[in-house]
């Protein structure tokens, strides 16, 4: 007969390889996100280059509503906030409070989305497209850019919270959670550089 346990070192076996695919998993993320340093720098170089090329058209100080962009980057820090209380939650196996975590973390997400298709509808409703210069292109480029990954990463807690919510808190969950996080914090501290480089030094050009 089939004994209804496994061995216990077939047990400790099958948890090893569990942590070993985890580590591997966390490993090959970090490189991902090199790579997206890589894409941001030279977004931001290519601002650089091109941030005073107006071509005779707006700048920074003409187009840029500080209010505005500092609550949206307000959204997308309380946000950040909220996935490390979620992470929280998950190390204390408490659903719930993840749950209600990634959730307002995705509201939180949706309202940064939502202003900054504000913004640039609004930009382009008035002719600053980023066919306008130089300035306009690098700048649709980068925030766009960025705001493409913050669309990504609210898909992918979306589904999170499906799975949390068909399976509960496992290992593999666990683990994606970890990346997800990773990954959202990046993009916070890439739109502190925005916030800074574009917008509030744009305003003074």
């Amino acid at each position: 007969m089939t004994p209804a346990h496994p061995p216990l070192e077939l047990a400790n076996t099958g948890r090893e390889q569990d942590h070993d695919s985890v580590g591997l998993a966390t490993f090959g993320f970090w490189l991902y996100l090199m790579t997206d340093c890589v894409l941001f720098a030279a977004l931001f170089a290519t601002y650089a280059v091109l941030h005073q090329n107006f071509a005779g058209g707006p700048t920074g100080k003409d187009l840029f509503d500080i209010p505005y962009v500092f609550v949206e980057t307000l959204c997308l820090l309380l946000s950040s906030t909220s996935v490390g209380l979620a992470l929280l939650a998950m190390q204390r196996l408490d659903r719930t409070r993840l749950l209600y975590g990634l959730g307002l973390t995705v509201l939180l997400g949706v309202g940064f989305i939502g202003m900054e298709l504000h913004e640039f509808f609004r930009l382009l409703s008035a002719g600053n497209g980023p066919q306008r210069s130089g300035f306009l292109s690098a700048f649709f480029t980068l925030v766009g850019t960025h705001g493409l990954h913050v669309t990504v990463g609210l898909i992918w807690m979306i589904n999170m919270i499906l799975q949390i919510g068909r399976r509960g808190i496992t290992l593999p969950i666990r683990s994606r959670l970890i990346r997800l996080s990773l990954f959202w914090h990046f993009l916070d501290l890439i739109w502190i550089g925005v916030f800074t480089l574009v917008y509030l030094m744009g305003v003074r050009s």
